[in-house]
């Protein structure tokens, strides 16, 4: 249907790429549009990205916790342990996780940035400590966590999102004059001294880990492309150097390329993870009834536990794992992509780079298709301290969804309940300043006690110290000569220091008039005094 107006302009309805516009009969100008995809209106909500990086998270925790159950209760049965004992406690360190997420939808951008330095040097101090024989524990050849009784503490994991922050405050510190020498020299440094001590533990898996973080706070810094591929060919070659430095390396990368060669030893686990995703086919043998949890396939409930999701739930069980993080992954780049802060910015996509490359690089190797390193699948497999850390990552992530422009508008408008707003307060401000501004008193305060130290340039038409007027300019001083600084009395001392500047301004406006000797004030005189600058 054609709308028509008085002017005789007739519009046609835009069909397929094409809109066609006629004018008193004449065609007009053709315009092309492109095809762009448009999602359903929900999904430009002003808090759809809180709601789904909680909803994915959070389906990913609740499947992680029913599969660690699962993976976990043949083994505790075999070690004369109840067979619930393991996945109880999971779901302890996934409850103590969500008091650590509740924690960072409470933390302030500003407050993070002024702390992460004194962070990373805190972290350093950790990775020194965890070599040390006797305070770092040892196990699998590797001196990687600290025994804290109850647990075990890798500092290695701290260390990834401590090096996260601390780049992104230190990108946007720079944001203004960033170069490319200035982009790399800050951060890749400090990228350096963190992989080598954690290639002395050893744990290769953490420095790939670390390399992700890199990657993610290059990339949301706007590194040319073309450095990437440099760092791909530098990143291969130490690799390389790695691989010949550690024997069990090589044999991880042999049976990595050939996993059948060796099937008892190098190949063991990659062999067994095959196994597992096979019998599982496309809808899985049914929840708890997976075969290679049996002791046959070793760390099923951490390192493994994607085959057997593979295994019980089958092919669509995986592609509901592998959809959940595609979530996270827009989710965190939406983020990003709608803050106005530099530092919200950078670091949602250091952490998302992070944590899907993370999962991706599990899923990889547990499907074949690359070098198994250990690293676990966030949110899914067994850990503690690992479970409680990327809890708080999810939590920093709604953070920072919530401080979006929109968000904090549509926050302040709706009516929340009194728990919503105790553990879920709105933002502020959409840019957290990285140090709270002086008031007004504090700035005074601190120019009053200011006033024994000597000034040495003003601005034109500026009081000079103590804010006194300058002198006129044909009044000069002898040199060598100190001019005596006249006495004042208490009511001249209480009077406000913002009377300078007019007093100033009325100089600059009352014509002088020319004195044949100068007169220098004394204190008993009444005649109006000028107070002289020592020099």
């Amino acid at each position: 249907m054609a709308a028509s107006t008085s002017t005789g302009t007739a519009t046609r309805p835009t069909t397929g790429r094409r809109a066609t516009t006629r004018t008193g009969g004449s065609t007009g100008v053709r315009h092309e549009r492109g095809l762009r995809f448009q999602g359903p209106a929900w999904l430009d909500g002003p808090m759809t990205s809180c709601h789904l990086v909680l909803g994915a998270a959070g389906l990913l925790l609740t499947i992680g916790l029913v599969m660690v159950f699962s993976a976990s209760s043949i083994e505790a049965a075999l070690a004369h342990e109840p067979v619930w004992a393991p996945g109880v406690q999971q779901v302890v360190w996934a409850c103590l996780g969500l008091v650590a997420m509740l924690v960072a939808l409470r933390l302030p951008a500003g407050l993070l940035r002024r702390w992460s330095p004194i962070a990373l040097i805190g972290v350093v101090g950790l990775l020194l400590l965890v070599l040390v024989p006797g305070i770092g524990m040892q196990l699998n050849g590797a001196r990687q966590w600290f025994n804290l009784g109850f647990a075990h503490l890798q500092p290695s994991e701290v260390a990834k999102l401590v090096f996260a922050l601390w780049g992104a405050h230190v990108l946007a510190l720079r944001e203004r004059y960033l170069t490319t020498s200035s982009l790399l020299v800050p951060v890749l440094p400090v990228f350096g001294v963190l992989s080598l001590l954690l290639i002395v533990e050893p744990d290769f898996g953490a420095v790939v880990s670390l390399g992700l973080v890199l990657v993610g706070l290059l990339w949301g810094g706007g590194m040319p492309l073309k450095y990437f591929g440099w760092f791909a060919v530098v990143g291969a070659a130490l690799i390389a150097l790695l691989i010949k430095t550690a024997p069990y390396r090589m044999a991880r990368i042999t049976s990595f390329l050939d996993p059948f060669a060796d099937p008892n030893d190098g190949g063991f686990q990659a062999v067994r993870g095959m196994y597992a995703l096979a019998t599982g086919g496309f809808w899985g043998v049914g929840l708890g009834n997976s075969a290679m949890k049996w002791d046959l396939l070793p760390h099923a409930e951490s390192d493994y536990i994607f085959a057997i999701i593979g295994e019980e739930l089958g092919f669509l069980g995986c592609l509901v794992v592998v959809t959940l993080y595609g979530v996270l992954a827009y989710t965190g780049f939406r983020i990003a992509r709608r803050s106005t802060d530099r530092f919200v910015q950078l670091s949602s996509v250091a952490i998302t780079v992070w944590l899907v490359g993370q999962a991706t690089m599990n899923m990889g190797y547990v499907v074949g298709l690359l070098p198994v390193t250990g690293v676990q699948l966030p949110l899914i497999s067994a850990g503690g301290t690992s479970l409680v850390l990327t809890l708080f990552i999810v939590g920093l992530l709604a953070r920072f969804a919530r401080s979006e422009p929109a968000a904090i508008e549509f926050l302040r408008g709706c009516e929340r309940s009194r728990l919503s707003r105790i553990f879920l307060p709105v933002p502020a401000v959409a840019v957290d300043p990285v140090r709270p501004r002086r008031h007004a008193e504090e700035r005074s305060a601190g120019r009053s006690a200011a006033r024994g130290s000597r000034t040495l340039l003003h601005a034109h038409g500026t009081p000079g110290r103590s804010g006194e007027p300058r002198p006129p300019a044909g009044e000069r001083r002898t040199p060598g000569v100190r001019q005596a600084a006249p006495r004042q009395a208490t009511a001249r001392q209480a009077a406000p220091r913002q009377a300078a500047p007019r007093q100033s301004a009325a100089r600059q406006t009352t014509p002088r008039q020319p004195r044949s000797t100068p007169v220098r004030s004394t204190p008993s005189s009444s005649a109006p005094r000028r107070r002289g600058r020592p020099q």
